[in-house]
């Protein structure tokens, strides 16, 4: 079993034309580590996950992956296609190709000869119980069949860093549970570090910890032994299920002061996100 990649995110920024995603935000996560990212629509989570895997460069501050900036060396591609696996929430398979096909293709410039590119996607599509949908095409597999042949792309390099968006955002809820014992498992069985966002609240569940991000900024970045606050969960009216959100939010462990001028000053509705305090201040994780 290898070992993850150690990942730092030092004061990274990153804008979009006049839209500003990150702002000088910090992170460490540990090699073999699973974490969760949560937050609301726009809060920069998927820039986060595109600069950690290289798929952008920051505009300020730096990533590092096992202390090394993917876009330092001579061949950043070549550098991110062994280090890190991505895993979207639409499958993106090639449609004219078979799902064995579809593994192979990131393994097409790792200099294997075709027998060999042939025996490992058919090692990882057994790995993800796909071993006898091996050569249907992607319009013959269902929603979760094809999301489970792009985990298997995503492994076949074998990358010490998974990186998934919103993997089951697309798929129902039972689907959802078997991709994500699916990813779990994996993490487990080859010691990779995995970061997940999602706004599905089971993965931070079993995540080794969740952090939050807010417009651009990490808000909330525990450890492990803490306990989750319920007003930390993200906004999920904009997501395919938003029936999961758990519409109390309001803490009933602390009284408001009778003295105090105006009772309401003491609702949790009326915090200002803006008042947030440094994120510095809350993340023993970051830098």
């Amino acid at each position: 079993m290898s070992t993850g990649a150690a990942v730092r995110v030092e004061q990274v920024s990153k804008s979009f034309g006049r839209v500003s995603a990150l702002r000088e935000l910090s992170l460490i996560v540990d090699p073999g580590e699973a974490i969760a990212i949560t937050g609301r629509s726009g809060s920069g989570k998927s820039t986060l996950l595109s600069l950690i895997g290289g798929l952008e460069q920051p505009d300020s501050g730096r990533v590092l992956i096992d202390g090394r900036a993917i876009w330092s060396g001579p061949h950043p591609a070549r550098a991110r296609r062994e280090l890190v696996g991505f895993v979207f929430q639409r499958h993106l398979l090639l449609e004219a190709l078979s799902a064995r096909a579809n593994v192979e293709v990131p393994l097409i410039g790792a200099g294997l000869r075709h027998s060999e590119r042939r025996h490992r996607a058919l090692g990882l599509l057994e790995e993800v119980g796909l071993a006898e949908r091996a050569e249907h095409l992607p319009s013959e597999l269902s929603g979760g069949e094809r999301q489970r042949v792009a985990v298997a792309r995503a492994l076949a390099n074998e990358p010490r860093l998974l990186l998934a968006d919103e993997p089951t955002g697309a798929l129902d809820t039972g689907t959802s549970e078997r991709v994500l014992d699916l990813l779990f498992r994996l993490r487990d069985d080859r010691g990779m570090t995995m970061l997940v966002v999602s706004y599905d609240r089971v993965v931070g569940a079993r995540a080794d910890r969740t952090v939050t991000l807010a417009d651009g900024h990490l808000v909330r970045a525990p450890d492990a032994s803490d306990t989750p606050d319920p007003s930390d969960a993200p906004d999920t009216t904009d997501t395919l299920n938003p029936d999961d959100t758990d519409p109390a939010h309001t803490s009933t462990t602390n009284t408001p002061d009778p003295s105090a001028s105006n009772p309401s000053d003491s609702h949790p509705s009326d915090t200002n996100p803006s008042d947030v305090p440094d994120p510095g201040l809350h993340a023993p994780k970051a830098l």
